[in-house]
């Protein structure tokens, strides 16, 4: 039997990339989750459930790499992470998958540029810090 090919909606089978992600200095594994994270999200509430595994399965990363990379996003305000809890038929209590929320890009934009502005403001404050310290040995050597 030959494949055949079913036209979907195109909204089923793309989803939007912010331009300005690229702006905010992400590595490529951060980026790679975020982008798979955006796949998984709900439209409607920005939300998604899956887990380190089919994360990791589905970029090619191990578990620890994945923790590691999403820790980066919820550092640069890309999403927020909150545990969930599951009960079993028998009545036991289990730890979920995480549930990730996706921020507005702008958020993260604003918190990067907040950023990169102090530590401007702090190479600005040593070099003048090192200037009068030069200044004060010339005078009394």
């Amino acid at each position: 039997m030959l494949w055949q090919y079913t036209k979907q909606p195109a909204a089923k089978r793309f989803f939007p990339l912010p331009n300005e992600i690229f702006s905010l200095g992400l590595s490529s594994g951060a980026l790679a989750v975020y982008s798979y994270l955006l796949y998984c999200e709900d439209r409607k509430t920005y939300q998604c459930y899956p887990s380190y595994t089919s994360i990791g399965k589905s970029v090619n990363m191990s578990v620890n790499t994945v923790r590691k990379y999403v820790a980066e996003l919820e550092e640069q305000g890309l999403v927020v992470t909150e545990p969930t809890s599951i009960t079993t038929r028998d009545g036991r209590k289990r730890n979920g998958a995480l549930r990730y929320t996706i921020l507005p890009i702008q958020n993260a934009v604003d918190l990067h540029n907040q950023r990169q502005l102090r530590r401007l403001e702090e190479t600005t404050e040593r070099m003048r810090v090192t200037r009068k310290l030069e200044a004060s040995r010339e005078r009394h050597p």
